[in-house]
């Protein structure tokens, strides 16, 4: 299969010195042994570095956790899909037949991750300072939508986004006790994250609220505030 360069540069809006680097960004592991896996890889570390050293720059104000909280925003899965079909990656990719059989233009875990092997290819032939203009370029709804203070999330979902921002496992929940009559019941769950050596309980009358207060003590205890 062939790539029309010419379209996809116009949509990336680079031009390539070398458009062997882009054609091996787009080729997935069910085309060719010589696949963009390893260039995913660097791409994501550069994909990190570079969004927290714009929020850094940008948001001089914000504390720690808040970076965090933006950080992973703008470099989860969702938003890394969002910018995939935003410039109709899918168009370009390079697929075996099994793969574009079973849908693989649609995946959304191959649309990321040729977005961050673009990410990488893009470092390697045009330098670090391009491939920022671009990573910030494809993210500027986000960019405009976001607010570092000001927006109170529950306490599991700002928990669970500091363990996606730090690369750990997502937080556990488990059910240690339920009390009172059916219509009356009183739930005790226990909360465990990674990086604390003990979970932390929280208690209400729905499964849901005693995972909130869990997750607000774990909170408490990472020295984070929402």
């Amino acid at each position: 299969m062939t790539i029309d360069f010419d379209k996809l540069q116009q949509a990336i809006n680079y031009q390539f010195n070398d458009l062997k680097l882009a054609r091996h960004a787009l080729t997935h592991r069910s085309a060719n042994k010589l696949n963009n896996e390893r260039l995913e890889f660097l791409g994501d570390s550069l994909l990190g570095f570079l969004v927290a050293e714009f929020l850094f720059e940008h948001f001089p104000e914000a504390s720690e956790g808040e970076l965090s909280r933006l950080r992973a925003n703008m470099v989860n899965k969702s938003a890394l899909v969002e910018i995939a079909l935003d410039l109709n990656l899918s168009e370009f990719l390079l697929l075996g037949d099994g793969e574009l059989k079973s849908g693989g233009r649609e995946r959304e875990s191959i649309l990321a991750d040729s977005v961050e092997a673009i990410i990488a290819a893009i470092y390697f032939d045009g330098g670090l300072t391009a491939c920022k203009q671009l990573i910030i370029s494809w993210s500027q709804n986000k960019i405009d939508g976001i607010s570092p203070v000001g927006t109170q999330k529950d306490a599991k979902t700002y928990l669970q986004e500091i363990m996606q921002a730090q690369g750990l496992r997502l937080p556990q929940y488990r059910v240690v006790d339920v009390t009172g009559k059916d219509h009356q019941q009183s739930f005790l769950v226990e909360c465990r994250v990674e990086n604390l050596d003990e979970p932390q309980q929280g208690e209400g009358n729905s499964i849901r609220s005693a995972e909130q207060e869990a997750a607000r003590k774990i909170l408490i205890e990472l020295g984070e505030t929402n």
